[in-house]
């Protein structure tokens, strides 16, 4: 495929925000080396690589992307979790004294 359009891939996603998205997971993965590419690389960025996929009609979100998700929201959990554990420390210290 020498140029990927929107419109070849809106056959495969819901809507042009459904495709932004994934695309822009899809080629996080890729980016970072946490998937393979469907379709040849051909030199391109993965972001290209990623339209491509899903203009081809590629089964990209099954799982990958669902698990991504999930990193992503342990990770924003985190800081709050830490400051939910300092304030119950504070109030552990503060009734020992």
């Amino acid at each position: 495929m020498a140029r990927v359009t929107v419109e070849d891939c809106l056959q495969n996603v819901e809507n042009r925000f459904d495709l932004v998205i994934k695309a822009a997971k899809r080629a996080h993965m890729l980016e970072l080396g946490e998937a393979d590419p469907q379709v040849p690389l051909d030199n391109d960025k993965p972001t290209v690589v990623a339209l491509r996929e899903i203009a081809e009609g590629k089964d990209i979100t099954k799982t990958r992307l669902n698990q991504f998700d999930e990193d992503e929201a342990d990770e924003e959990e985190a800081p709050s979790m830490m400051a939910m554990g300092s304030s119950i420390d504070v109030q552990v210290g503060q009734s020992k004294e």
